[in-house]
């Protein structure tokens, strides 16, 4: 390989991956047009499927350039096998992997490029959607999510306290900046929040290119509402998570931008919620979500039966 270009290490998680679809993604890898590659994989424990079949799947796809593979003795999730991954790969660039899409071949080249040429500490993109057959679905992650909206500039971390634009997939970061986010927040998905900590740093840019294949299915780790099935897991899984994570960050990133405010808010959501008051300052503060803010100023005192039918409203993304 040639060593003229920096290494961009990608870093992969892997549990109780489907083989066909993790065959793919593996020749995506391989088909990457980027000279200067290091794969880095670590199994989460899959209780199922064999460490010896997903390290037999990587040497057959995987030719082209070198790879480790490693495993978790006991299950820690995504976001604490990301972190593991993060500790122990080499290069200057990191780019995370799922286990079940398709990489288009200039996906790392497009992405290296444009964070050197816009001096960023994080780069991310657009993406194909695509179903269980592999079969195109949505031309843009905003035609399946509504209220996903790219940003690309300096001074998004106030943004980035409640809602996330970058998807894990798509994104490439300097590797320092990837390593100095240790130890990751543990109210946040992985990818969620290594773009806050890079938008601390300095640029965030998100390219309109499509380079991945996104694959949404059954089984996908996020998805709008995931853990929702009434108002009570509503209220630990949309309320009582966002103020521990904003409590998490207030200890340590104490200077983030807005986020006194923000746990004001998230504080009164909970209490709202709960039917002790606290609607008003909701309301005040809806800027850090418009929507959810709405919804529950109202959708608290509905019965259960009305907000079930809202929830599967929200389910569909026609709310």
């Amino acid at each position: 390989m040639s060593g003229e270009k920096p290494c961009i290490a990608i870093l992969m998680a892997v549990y109780e991956p489907r083989m066909d679809w993790l065959a793919e993604q593996l020749a995506s890898l391989e088909r990457q047009t980027y000279p200067n590659l290091r794969l880095y994989i670590r199994d989460d424990c899959s209780p199922t499927v064999q460490f010896e079949e997903i390290e037999a799947l990587v040497r057959e796809h995987i030719r082209s350039f070198p790879w480790e593979i490693g495993w978790n003795e006991q299950n820690l999730g995504s976001n604490r096998t990301f972190e593991l991954l993060t500790k122990e790969a080499e290069g200057e660039y990191f780019a995370y992997c799922d286990q079940d899409d398709i990489w288009l071949p200039e996906k790392l080249t497009v992405l290296q490029e444009a964070l050197e040429a816009q001096h960023a500490e994080l780069v991310c993109s657009d993406m194909v959607i695509i179903d269980e057959e592999g079969r195109r679905t949505a031309d843009s992650i905003t035609k399946i999510r509504r209220h996903h909206v790219f940003c690309s500039g300096e001074g998004l971390a106030k943004d980035l306290l409640v809602s996330n634009f970058v998807t894990g997939c798509t994104m490439l970061i300097r590797a320092e900046t990837a390593k100095g986010a240790i130890h990751f927040c543990p109210y946040m998905v992985h990818d969620h929040y290594l773009a806050l900590y890079a938008a601390t740093k300095g640029k965030i840019v998100s390219l309109p290119d499509k380079l991945v294949r996104y694959r949404v299915h059954g089984t996908n780790q996020t998805g709008l509402m995931m853990g929702v099935h009434d108002k009570a897991s509503y209220g630990k899984v949309r309320i009582e998570d966002l103020l521990d994570r904003l409590l998490w960050l207030q200890e340590h990133f104490p200077d983030l931008p807005e986020l006194d405010e923000a746990i004001v808010w998230a504080r009164a959501r909970k209490s709202n919620w709960a039917r002790r008051g606290g609607g008003s300052t909701v309301w005040k503060y809806r800027r850090f979500s418009p929507l959810p803010s709405v919804f529950e100023v109202f959708a608290g005192w509905v019965p259960e039966p009305v907000f079930r039918l809202f929830l599967v409203a929200a389910k569909r993304d026609l709310i």
